[in-house]
């Protein structure tokens, strides 16, 4: 398919997929919104050049269930990653999306018995036409901004979860997505339903080759987490620096109910990334641990957003940033707590280490308190790295760049607690490279 976007390259994808006229009409309504919109008035300055992005490109007719049957340039990059390793140890079900469409997907028989739904976002729309309806486009709607709008016009992929009531999942689904095309676009689409008393974990990972072009990834991600329900989200993106990572995720939190965000962010050259949390019943809770590591051509503008819409509800945003070789990493957030959301707490903790002299970091928080029985903390430190301690690590024998290394996983190591093992380890290979 050629680059740029139309209406007729709209309709082009839509009629590929098979889709209702419904969603047509949908996305046609997302494109001339988009067309409208300008780029966001905060953070970095964007550049995309529209016209150069490829904006779907399917490499299969089918999805399969059975690792040989993956056509075979796919295969060698999921294999490279440890994707199907990582199936047969510790996962429960696994998707992986290549360019634009989810080529690989299985589950084990524990799901099937459960009557848990795990598929692609586009099987969902046609095998359950009405489950997806009641929830597409319900908590990110396509005129927010211009890049739900564009995610709106032109989604392909993502994973689509429905966890029924009083429902258990010992080990976690994960998802993997991969831009393999130079100026290649990516817009997946996750929707995911955790019933009441149910819990799940849910794990993505995200990489690209680098290119000399610029590549652009708008995902929206919209989630469910009802009555005394938890859902853990984990992320670790290592999209390249020629990758414009521009993410929607939001998640509505019902009475007692518990969401929590785990996300790291290691690549992409612009990354602007800000989890949400609708805290919309008694009780709930909202959890977020980030990771933002910039280095050179990298903007990392990171955070959290945590909106308290009831009495009792609690959050809490733990936000670590390192900035190295001339790289800039921010922390952006918004605490609300409205004036309903009597007796509630919000708790902030923001700890940055710029690595050089080139580097910078800001912290930007809009914290709103709207009643005079809540709390809200807010704590900020920005701070070189530790010279005493560097020198101590040296003079026991470690190499500068050894003693650095163990002083950045230590600075993030409340981070890693929260990380299954596997994904701890990569981090670690990641870290090791990376300064």
């Amino acid at each position: 398919m050629t680059k740029g976007l139309t209406k007729t390259k709209i309709k082009e994808i839509s009629k590929i997929k098979k889709e209702p006229k419904w969603m047509l009409e949908f996305r046609l309504k997302a494109f001339e919104t988009f067309t409208n919109f300008d780029n966001p008035f905060f953070g970095p300055t964007l550049n995309i050049n529209f016209d150069e992005i490829n904006y779907y490109k399917k490499v299969t007719d089918k999805i399969a269930d059975n690792w040989k049957d993956v056509p075979e340039d796919a295969k060698t990059v999921f294999e490279k990653v440890g994707l199907i390793d990582a199936e047969k140890k510790y996962l429960s079900g696994v998707g992986a999306q290549f360019e634009s469409e989810v080529i690989y997907h299985n589950m084990l028989e524990e799901l099937i018995k459960k009557n848990i739904i795990f598929c692609d976002t586009d099987t969902a729309l046609k095998k359950y036409p009405d489950l997806f309806k009641k929830y597409f486009n319900k908590l990110v709607k396509y005129d927010e901004n211009k890049y739900t709008a564009l995610n709106g016009a032109v989604w392909s992929g993502g994973t689509f979860i429905y966890v029924p009531p009083n429902t258990k999942l010992d080990r976690p689904l994960q998802s993997y997505f991969r831009i393999n095309t130079k100026n290649m676009g990516q817009f997946e689409r996750t929707i995911i339903i955790v019933d009441e008393n149910s819990e799940l974990h849910y794990m993505e990972g995200c990489t690209a080759p680098t290119y000399t072009s610029d590549s652009l990834h708008a995902a929206v991600v919209e989630i469910y987490v009802e009555k005394n329900a938890k859902c853990r989200y984990t992320t670790i993106q290592n999209w390249s620096t020629d990758v414009y990572n521009l993410v929607t995720k939001r998640a509505i939190v019902e009475e007692n109910g518990l969401m929590e965000w785990i996300d790291g962010n290691i690549g992409s050259g612009i990354n602007m990334k800000y989890p949400a949390c609708i805290l919309n019943g008694k009780y709930a809770k909202g959890n977020t641990i980030s990771v933002a590591i910039a280095s050179k051509n990298q903007i990392q503008d990171t955070g959290a957003k945590m909106i308290h819409l009831a009495p009792y509800t609690t959050s809490n945003i733990i936000s670590k940033s390192i900035a190295a070789n001339g790289g800039e990493a921010n922390y952006r957030g918004t605490v609300n707590i409205t004036k309903k959301a009597v007796n509630s707490k919000s708790k902030i903790k923001c700890d940055t280490i710029i690595i050089d002299d080139y580097s910078k970091s800001d912290t930007i928080p809009k914290n709103i308190v709207s009643n005079n029985t809540s709390n809200l903390e807010h704590e900020a430190t920005v701070s070189k790295l530790d010279q005493d301690k560097l020198f101590y690590l040296m003079s026991k024998g470690l190499s500068e760049e050894k003693a650095k290394e163990l002083l950045i996983i230590g600075f993030i190591d409340k981070f890693k607690e929260e990380l299954p093992m596997e994904y701890a380890v990569e981090l670690n290979n990641l870290l090791k490279n990376y300064f």
